[in-house]
């Protein structure tokens, strides 16, 4: 019915038309339900958990590397801070694309996209430096080859005008990189995840499932791919944006589904039992060559399916044990964990940085389990200080005139 037709016709006929209008022009607009305007504390705990397991996890050839997660099941640290990401900026952005339109919701998605790029480069730059630095104050030449700084003595131009556009990146700096580009693109999935949101989850599967089959990667300086590949990364963010938009709600019901509760366990338990395997090889002589073949070695870089499902069980087990109104997230041993997940950007590049330090004071000193322990609560530590501060900074600043 055109406008011309609607003002022609009776009152009650013009009531019905416009009301029909609206609801038509309504369920077009926004269809997905937002997020609750509360804050799920949750979400803070276990991102604060994914930023102390990246950090532990980027000591290499410790013993606190066995606290992480990675070595107990097929996803680990990165996954879940990438699905957190994803549930999260919907839960901020979502919001106000929806009141406020597409120009203001994308440009504030576009600015957090310049903040974690500067948050990066400030990053990119230091790390660069320390790394540089200490393996010729120390004599230690080969920590420029171990950190993937080495391109820098040869081509340092060249070298840091790939850097700026993210193409090089050295050891363990590969998780900022793929969260912008994650970010960058968000707007445009974000209003159509709006207004359709199954639809979009199925595209993104499609997508996913198409870069795995036909290679699709970004290129590396200077050689190689991204070792996180943003083509199939991505569904993990989109996974965490669906479930913010009413996926979590529409799907609550299985929460009460006991056979997909002993699948979840045992899909868990199996995971448990093949990545302990591909590093005991007492445990690897147990497992038939036809299942090692899939799942030995791990595919990160693509993210195997067997990493999205190994997540999504451990997501519905926890959701199902620790409900958001659990009165154990008010206990005081799980404050640092979720004051990390409040400030995760700062935290987050502070683990990093952190983690090559480590590594370079257990290289220069004593290796033993002590001080490999000692190292790594440092760090831990130093972490929830920088949370602790960013808090009360911005309550400061949120108090003055």
């Amino acid at each position: 019915m055109t406008d011309e037709s609607i003002d022609r016709a009776p009152g009650w006929t013009l009531q019905v038309a416009v009301l029909v209008r609206r609801r038509v022009w309504e369920a077009i607009t926004v269809r997905s339900a937002l997020p609750r305007s509360e804050r799920d504390v949750r979400l803070d705990l276990f991102r604060g958990l994914a930023n102390w397991l990246i950090f532990l996890g980027h000591i290499p050839d410790t013993l606190l590397a066995w606290f992480t997660t990675r070595n107990y099941g097929f996803s680990d640290g990165a996954d879940l801070f990438v699905l957190i990401s994803g549930y999260t900026a919907t839960f901020v952005f979502g919001r106000i694309m929806s009141e406020r339109g597409f120009v203001i919701g994308a440009t504030r998605l576009l600015r957090r996209v310049w903040q974690l790029y500067v948050a990066h480069l400030l990053l990119f730059f230091l790390y660069l430096t320390a790394v540089h630095y200490l393996a010729h104050r120390f004599d230690d030449l080969h920590l420029m080859d171990q950190f993937n700084v080495a391109p820098l003595m040869n081509f340092p131009v060249e070298t840091l005008s790939q850097g700026l556009v993210l193409n090089f990146k050295p050891l363990n700096l590969d998780v900022l990189p793929l969260y912008i580009v994650l970010m960058a693109t968000f707007p445009v999935v974000l209003w159509f995840m709006l207004r359709w949101r199954n639809a979009v989850m199925i595209v993104s599967v499609g997508f996913y499932l198409a870069a795995r089959h036909y290679g699709w990667h970004f290129a590396s300086y200077p050689a190689g791919v991204w070792y996180f590949n943003p083509f199939t990364w991505h569904l993990l963010f989109v996974f965490g944006a669906w479930l913010a938009l009413g996926g979590a709600t529409a799907s609550r019901d299985l929460l009460h589904s006991r056979i997909l509760r002993v699948f979840c366990v045992g899909f868990l338990l199996f995971a448990l039992v093949v990545t302990l395997a591909e590093r005991i090889p007492e445990l690897r002589e147990l497992i038939p060559d036809g299942v090692a073949g899939i799942f030995i070695p791990n595919d990160k870089t693509n993210l195997a399916p067997y990493r999205v499902i190994h997540l999504a069980s451990l997501v519905f087990i926890v959701v199902w044990l620790i409900p958001i109104d659990w009165p154990g997230l008010k206990w005081p041993i799980f404050k640092p964990l979720i004051r990390c997940g409040q400030q995760s950007l700062p935290v987050f590049c502070v683990g990093l940085f952190l983690s090559f330090i480590a590594h370079f004071l257990l290289e220069l000193g004593s290796e033993g389990v002590l001080a490999q322990l000692m190292v790594g609560a440092a760090g831990l530590w130093i972490m929830t200080i920088v949370a602790e501060y960013r808090t009360w900074s911005k309550r400061v600043d949120k108090d003055l005139p």
